[in-house]
């Protein structure tokens, strides 16, 4: 399901309009302006009860190897995005 499809499927079960869903989607989820994104970007979570929750994680630095020279790197410390579902999403998908 891509984003429109997403906004199709929103108007139809809030009765809301398409453009209004896709306005709903863009302020939840859009990367740099979302809610979402704002709140990762912060070092925050957002949980959503039964779904998930979205949270910003750190891998720590370390020491990797160029695969062409064979010399070792200093690969720096990185945060990245994450999610981890709830209960019910891992239930209900599992069957």
């Amino acid at each position: 399901m891509n984003k429109k499809e997403l906004a199709v499927k929103l108007a139809s079960q809030t009765g809301l309009t398409q453009v209004k869903s896709m306005e709903v989607l863009n302020a939840l989820f859009d990367a740099n302006e979302g809610i979402i994104g704002g709140e990762l970007v912060g070092g925050g979570k957002v949980s959503i009860p039964g779904f998930g929750t979205f949270i910003t994680k750190t891998r720590a630095s370390r020491v990797g190897t160029n695969p062409s020279t064979q010399a070792k790197i200093e690969i720096p410390e990185r945060k990245f995005p994450s999610f981890r579902p709830g209960k019910t999403l891992k239930e209900l998908i599992s069957g």
